[in-house]
């Protein structure tokens, strides 16, 4: 009788110590012996953990939590619904203002904003934010790999895919090991060093995105550094999942681990494409904006989903997703769909940015709280060690591998040249950690086989974030005071396509005006007008593309003079129209009509600077 009340009190400790939206799974198995076949079923929100007969914990469809105090183990009571709307109303004021700082003084915003939230989470009062690793996976990083996709050109994509492939497979193998290697002098087991070296190895998609392009870099450097951070979460994801079991059980098996990443990677891709192919033919048979700009936010929710649930990797199938849907928009949307689906996702990716490197920065509270009873310098040794062996394996094995030697030449493309110095010091240096380390992290079990406690649990999490903090705010600082040194400039490739673009559609609208001129429906004065308007345009153009504007400074200043000369012309008509508005001559409807028509024309003209 007295073990059986011991065993009861002991079940209930566990269930008080299990997350408020955890639950085990039967371990009367070993997983060790079908671990590809169980693996496909990936838990709701934890990438990595293996569903079916096994003992491990898995996050629900809970998303964050809001609570009154700290809650590491979901204690704690959970605030009302009209608090935590004004809580979260509250983070997007703080985003805008955090933004609109940034901006000021020049600083990438997501820097800004994880300080910011280091600083937010240490305010007495505040409710704690716990955050849930599903709402990274699962809310926030599909539509930001997804825009990143969309936004990423194919031809760069495949012309720089051996400086990728290199970055997100080869580095993120050789971070694991070598981070395993240190963490285990540091006192980890050898299971648990390469647990963490799994999770810091890949880059964030979302990190490196988002401070790359606000300091301006080559369209090569966005191409490879934001295609690396797509890639290489398949590669780290299926490396945790492996490192986690083998944590869990005491097995671990590299034939299986090494056939399910090229089953996982493939298999991702592939699903992209399903998806893909059906909704650009449903695209093309729809002709409603809203409705269109409705599929686009719910197709990267569909092509992860989808791949969860049948143990692909989502990111890749995201990626594949908007890689071939982006290709395909320019004939199925119509410009008004273009034009409106632009906004909304501008917008969209600005707020779920700020939310992820916000939120990141709230966790240190709760993170510094779980390890109170840790020595700080040793801590402290602990997070430099680990930070310092992330940022100098990257460069030792960017350089060499961005110059290969003579030996390896021959298997180049012909046209594949080697990089600038500056370009592969720039990428060498690019290595941002995020909200995908950070989830991955949280999503650790808090039991292994037998009941016990997985080993250091919160040390790992402690050293992934102070990763993130160290590779993000320490790096994305210093990135741009490196490109001025570097005298680093994008290149004249895009401004050179752009013109050449426009020549030839100025081209063939010349060549269409010639064949339409016959026809007795053609104005005379309007093919005149429309004739001088196209000859205009490839007048400027070919000056713009022969580089010659600048020979003449008189001449070069009359363009511009026009674009000011029309910009007041704008603004008069602008202004006209609002006075008729306010003296009631006409109604607020066909003001904004009037408003939409200008608009559109300051645009265009914009669009020609």
């Amino acid at each position: 009788m007295e073990e059986l009340k011991q065993g009861i009190l002991r079940e209930k400790q566990r269930k008080r110590e299990r997350p408020y939206n955890s639950a085990p799974f039967n371990s009367s198995s070993h997983p060790s012996q079908s671990m590809i076949r169980s693996s496909w079923k990936i838990s709701k929100g934890v990438p990595g953990s293996l569903v079916g007969d096994r003992s491990l914990y898995v996050f629900s469809d809970s998303v964050c939590s809001f609570e009154d105090s700290h809650c590491a183990a979901g204690k704690g009571e959970a605030l009302s619904m009209p608090n935590t709307i004004t809580l979260v109303f509250s983070l997007l004021v703080a985003i805008v203002i955090l933004a609109t700082v940034s901006t000021r003084f020049r600083l990438p915003y997501a820097i800004v904003l994880v300080l910011a939230g280091l600083l937010l989470g240490f305010i007495p009062g505040l409710p704690t934010i716990n955050l849930d690793p599903a709402l990274l996976l699962f809310f926030f990083l599909p539509p930001l790999i997804y825009s990143s996709a969309w936004l990423t050109s194919w031809r760069e994509f495949r012309a720089n895919l051996r400086p990728i492939l290199l970055l997100s497979v080869g580095l993120v193998l050789v971070t694991t090991v070598v981070v395993a290697v240190v963490a285990h002098l540091i006192g980890l087991p050898w299971t648990v060093s390469f647990v963490l070296g799994a999770v810091v190895s890949p880059t964030d998609a979302v990190a490196a995105s988002a401070t790359a392009q606000s300091f301006g870099l080559p369209r090569r450097l966005l191409t490879v550094i934001e295609g690396e951070s797509m890639v290489n979460d398949a590669t780290g994801l299926v490396v945790y999942r492996f490192a986690v079991a083998a944590v869990v059980t005491g097995s671990f098996s590299l034939v299986q681990a090494s056939l399910q990443f090229v089953l996982v990677s493939a298999g991702g891709l592939l699903v992209g494409l399903v998806i893909g192919w059906p909704l650009a033919w449903l695209h093309r048979h729809l002709d409603d904006a809203p409705i269109e700009i409705a599929i686009t936010l719910l197709t990267p929710f569909a092509a992860y989903l989808l791949a969860d649930a049948i143990g692909v990797s989502g990111v890749l199938a995201v990626m594949a997703a908007g890689l071939y849907l982006s290709r395909q928009s320019s004939r199925f949307f119509s410009s008004n769909t273009r034009l409106q689906a632009n906004a909304v996702w501008t917008v969209l990716v600005f707020l779920l940015n700020g939310l992820v490197f916000l939120l990141i920065g709230l966790q240190l509270h709760s993170i510094l709280d779980a390890l109170a009873s840790r020595a700080p310098l040793s801590l402290l040794w602990d997070a430099l060690l680990v930070c310092f062996t992330v940022v100098v394996v990257r460069i030792a094995w960017v350089i060499p591998a961005a110059f290969p030697s003579r030996l390896f030449t021959k298997f180049l493309r012909p046209r594949e040249r080697p990089p600038s110095w500056r370009n592969v010091l720039i990428v060498a240096w690019t290595g941002m950690r995020g909200g995908v380390s950070l989830a991955a992290a949280l999503a650790l079990p808090l039991m292994i086989v037998g009941g016990g406690p997985f080993p250091d649990r919160d040390l790992v999490i402690f050293l992934t974030f102070c990763v993130i903090l160290a590779t993000l705010v320490g790096q994305g600082m210093s990135l741009g005071p490196l490109i001025r040194l570097l005298h680093l400039q994008e290149d004249e490739s895009r401004e050179r396509e752009h013109a050449q673009a426009h020549l030839a559609a100025a081209h063939a609208a010349l060549a269409r005006l010639d064949e339409l001129a016959t026809e007795e429906w053609v104005p005379e004065e309007e093919l005149t007008h429309l004739r001088s308007v196209c000859e205009e345009k490839i007048k400027d153009f070919t000056v713009r593309l022969d580089g010659v504007g600048a020979a003449d400074e008189r001449d070069g200043d009359r363009p511009a003079a026009g674009r000011r000369l029309r910009q007041e012309m704008l603004h008069a008509e602008r202004a006209a129209v609002i006075r008729l508005r306010d003296q009631g001559r006409i109604d607020d409807e066909v003001l904004r009509q009037v408003e939409r028509e200008l608009d559109l024309e300051e645009q265009r003209l914009l669009a020609d600077l």
